[in-house]
């Protein structure tokens, strides 16, 4: 069986795995530890193949919160390469044409409320997908068809 990971790497991101045995996703951890336990677990599937979010600096961030964002992504593929979970990363315009997603008109809320509603309609069997998980599930999804 193969399990395919999407990280949506913010701290208000989430990590998910997806495979023909059901799909669980993961808010991102508050501590680094707890976020490193995720992926000794992830590690333990046979067959694994992750997907990270390829991101970079928005204009208007702040350069505390940029620093966070990018210690935050550094750690997560180190966290990979630790692990021995093969990756690859996607940029945000690539996943999100495959589900539809791109529409420069929306506001960030509504943005955000179309990709939730987009995951669930996905992953009906998770109960409570969050704005938090959304995105990695999406991240997971698009892994798994791009990987058939």
């Amino acid at each position: 069986m193969k399990t395919y990971v999407g990280i949506d790497p913010g701290t208000q991101g989430g990590i998910a795995l997806v495979s023909t045995g059901g799909s669980f996703a993961y808010p991102m951890p508050e501590t680094e530890r707890d976020t490193y336990s995720i992926f000794e677990e992830i590690s333990q599937h046979d067959n694994v193949f992750a997907l990270i979010e390829d991101v970079h600096s928005m204009p208007g961030n702040s350069a505390r919160s940029m620093f966070t964002f990018g210690r935050n992504y550094g750690m997560l593929r180190a966290f990979l390469i630790s692990s021995y979970i093969p990756f690859e990363t996607v940029t945000p315009t690539n996943w999100q044409k495959e589900f539809g997603l791109i529409n420069r008109k929306l506001t960030k809320t509504e943005k955000k409320n179309t990709h939730k509603a987009r995951a669930q309609e996905l992953f009906p069997a998770i109960d409570k997908i969050t704005h938090k998980i959304a995105d990695a599930l999406l991240i997971a999804e698009y892994c798994k068809r791009m990987n058939k």
